[in-house]
């Protein structure tokens, strides 16, 4: 088909048609027999031509552009018409280029729905935008790009105008939208005019946007808005200049106030819930020539109705709580940010001052308020940091880890409470449970309540995710060395009615050797697991875990591995578990990474679990789970027959013994009187505070002696040497207290009982991965003990005493 454009001189209209970017020539315009890939049709000129292809739409665009001079000339005042008509079909763009005066600014009035400002780069849903540029002098401003169906009805630009209108080859558009309002000076940049008859929201963008508002320029958003409905602005992206002089601000002139205009920086909370129409105001300032810098906005203006329950106030003091926030917020935040089109919830701690995310702070009284129609959207995480510096000063408190009921008490979830306690190296970190204890959730033994707590010990070299906990348990106590974050998470609704229960105690405590150490006190009828920490990624390098198992009496616990191997290989050092009962003379179970883990076995008494981690090869992670489980102590009816029958042996002896001495005693000699050299014949004086000891004291000294037991004759033979079976120090071999079990020596063994056994095969030389620092310490052997006789060194020598004794006595005859 052939087309035939005429354009008429007076229209001052230029038709141009070219290629599309990008694409290649492979269709032509063929005009009088000449085919050319560009066509320029100007004012006055007829022409006609064709297509060399059916669908030249895929090749081709066209330019019209119509030239208005409101300077020298009368400005054609009304609706502005699409012309030339007959066009090709092809995706076209119509320009205006009005000039104007930049005494009398130019008004560009748009018709029903209005315009919707979009950000660069984004696309109308019908393809067809405009695109508005103010012209001042040589300079010009973009001011937006915008699509149908919005809010925008009116835009006031000092100087002249470039306005396009890109329309797809396909588009039943036939008019403009838009007339030239009238002339009027405005003194500034240009004044947006946006209508919002209903719930709405919009969004707007500074000319420029995002290369940076005018240097010392001033602009206006007028919004018109019904009386009974509320708006609220929000500043989502903003960035400032590099001032020289005056300051960037905005500005708003707000019904009913009595400071008009209210000044904001752009960094500042934004007014919220205003009643009825207002205007905002955007000034720049002088900037910095070498470093300008860029001054952008770009806003959100949310209008609904007034909400039912925007009187209803909540109170939360905070007043009494220390390095603490609160924050409330939309469900998701701040990851999800909700799209400008869904319902919005906002938070008020004053009539004007709302927002989506509102924080508070401890030291404070709030009186909040809510603008949302379903609060079941909002959530509460709040943070409180606990410290210590001095041990001497904090060691006597005790910190309770639950929720203020200032939170528990608003109409709104609690999402996350973390609580960040931090010490110093000396100084380590208690959790306690003591009424409800801890239970931790593993894959056999999940939680099921409706919050629970996530517990991570930290330095700046080592993270140990401790695990997740839950109330309900056995895990009395927790101990560890490092800084630790403690996120207590709700799910569901029960928590408001189980937070009244909380009894999570913090403290802290003097260092401790394993980086955790857990304290279990099962219930008798539990079957407790129990597994390391980091159980995703593995326990750290060189981390040491303890547990401490409480056994009820009468009880007897069975404790055993989910596997049979640690399942590691390591590079540096070496791994260790160890087991070790709290009783006298008990024996301490030691197994290396190389080895099976032990099998289930019975402990009668309260017991430790130490596991320690070498460097593990490659990506191997050292990571055991263990269970531990309780029955009734089981009557041994065999170690009762043996005690009987021991008693009854014992019994027979002594009537035996008893029966010799009465026949010895018939025929006994008369007693003889021995005279005693140890006898204390020195004048008595006046005794000081506790100066009686063995020495003085006759309790070891026969007066009167059997004559077939003088045993003098002895004395002399072994020279006073022969050691008495009083007072001597044997070493120590039960329980230690509250410590756990230590690791074998260094010349380790398979099992420490192997070593009282008639084996004398020389143990294995030491190498290097045997030197590993052990988490746990045997008392030392052979240390002597204060056996309470503060008067002689040697008090527990009796023969030594008789000799001195009777030394003394035969020089004073």
């Amino acid at each position: 088909a052939s087309f035939t454009i005429s354009l008429r001189t007076v229209d001052k209209i230029t038709v141009t048609i070219k290629l599309r970017p990008g694409v290649l020539p492979r269709c032509q315009i063929r005009f009088k027999n000449v085919s050319r890939s560009e066509l320029k049709i100007k004012p006055g000129e007829t022409m006609t031509f064709t297509f060399t292809c059916s669908t030249p739409e895929k090749y081709f665009i066209m330019e019209i552009q119509k030239n208005i001079d409101c300077v020298s000339g009368p400005c054609p005042f009304g609706d502005v018409h699409l012309y030339p008509p007959g066009l090709p079909r092809l995706n076209r763009t119509f320009i205006w280029d009005v000039k104007a005066s930049t005494k009398a600014g130019l008004e560009l009035r748009f018709s029903a729905p209005w315009l919707r400002q979009i950000e660069p780069g984004e696309m109308c849903p019908d393809f067809v935008s405009y695109n508005i540029n103010s012209c001042i002098d040589v300079t010009t401003v973009n001011i937006g790009t915008f699509c149908r169906n919005g809010s925008v009805s009116r835009v006031k630009l000092l100087g002249g105008v470039v306005m396009s209108l890109h329309l797809p080859w396909d588009s039943p558009v036939t008019t403009s939208g838009f007339n030239i309002a009238n002339r009027a000076s405005i003194k500034r940049l240009c004044i947006i005019e946006s209508i919002l008859n209903g719930e709405s929201s919009i969004t707007l963008m500074s000319p420029n946007y995002p290369l940076g508002f005018p240097e010392d320029e001033l602009m206006t958003w007028q919004f018109v808005i019904p009386s009974n409905m509320r708006a609220s602005v929000f500043f989502h992206n903003y960035s400032l200049s590099n001032c020289e002089r005056k300051e960037e601000r905005v500005e708003y002139y707000l019904p009913g106030s009595l400071s008009n205009p209210e000044v904001f920086k752009l960094s500042d909370s934004q007014p919220a819930n205003i009643a009825g129409s207002f205007n905002l105001s955007l000034q720049g300032c002088d900037q910095d020539t070498q470093n300008p810098g860029i001054l952008r906005l770009l806003f959100q203006v949310v209008v609904q109705h007034p909400q039912v329950d925007e009187n209803v106030t909540y109170l939360v003091d905070l007043s009494k709580e220390w390095n603490m926030t609160v924050t409330i917020h939309f469900e998701g935040w701040p990851s999800h940010i909700p799209s400008m089109s869904e319902p919005i919830c906002l938070i008020c701690k004053d009539p004007r001052t709302c927002d989506r995310v509102l924080t508070l702070v401890s030291g404070t009284i709030y009186k909040i308020s809510f603008l949302c129609k379903d609060l079941s959207r909002l959530r509460i995480t709040a943070e409180k940091g606990i410290s210590c510096v001095d041990l001497r000063w904090c060691q006597r408190k005790i910190y309770s880890l639950s929720v203020p009921m200032a939170i528990t008490k608003l109409p709104i979830r609690l999402h996350k409470f973390i609580w960040k306690l931090s010490a110093p190296d000396p100084i380590n970190i208690e959790i306690t449970s003591p009424s409800l204890k801890l239970q931790q959730h593993v894959p056999e033994q999940r939680c099921n309540t409706s919050y629970s707590y996530s517990i991570v010990s930290a330095t700046p070299e080592t993270e140990l995710n401790v695990g997740i906990f839950c109330p309900g348990g056995s895990i009395e106590k927790i101990q560890m060395r490092n800084n630790i974050t403690i996120s207590l998470k709700t799910f569901g609704k029960g928590f408001l009615n189980e937070s009244n229960h909380q009894d999570l105690k913090m403290s802290f405590v003097p260092h401790i050797k394993d980086e955790c150490t857990f304290t279990v006190s099962p219930d008798p009828k539990a079957k407790v697991y129990l597994q390391t920490p980091s159980w995703l990624y593995g326990l750290p390098p060189y981390v040491s875990i303890s547990w401490y198992v409480v056994v009820p009496s009468k009880q007897v616990a069975r404790l055993a591995f989910s596997k049979d191997r640690m399942g590691i290989t390591c590079e540096t050092g070496r791994a260790y578990v160890n087991i070790k009962e709290e009783t006298l003379g008990a024996e301490e179970t030691v197994r290396r990474e190389d080895e099976l883990l032990p099998e289930p076995r019975k402990m009668y008494h309260d017991f430790w679990v130490n596991i320690s981690n070498c460097k593990p090869l490659d990506k191997m992670q050292l990571a055991l789970q263990f269970w531990v489980t309780f029955a009734d102590r089981q009557i041994d009816l065999g170690l009762i027959l043996g005690m009987v029958a021991g008693a009854g042996v014992l019994v027979a002896i002594g009537l035996t013994v008893c029966c010799v001495k009465k026949k010895k005693k018939k025929s006994q000699n008369p007693m003889v009187g021995v005279y005693n050299a140890n006898v204390n014949t020195q004048v008595p004086r006046k005794q000081g505070l506790f100066t009686k000891g063995r020495k003085t004291n006759e309790s070891h000294v026969y007066a009167v002696i059997d004559d077939a037991m003088v045993y003098g004759h002895l004395l002399k033979e072994s020279n006073g040497s022969v050691a008495p079976e009083v007072d001597v120090y044997r070493p120590f071999d039960g329980p230690i207290g509250s410590l756990p079990p230590s690791p074998p020596p260094l010349s380790f063994r398979k099992d420490i009982k192997h070593s009282n056994t008639s084996n004398t095969e020389e143990p294995p030389p030491l190498t290097d991965t045997d030197h590993d620092a052990y988490t746990f310490a045997h008392q030392k052997s052979g240390q002597s003990e204060d056996n309470g006789d503060t008067n002689e060194k040697n008090n527990g020598d009796t023969s030594t005493s008789l000799l001195e004794n009777k030394e003394q006595d035969s020089s004073v005859e």
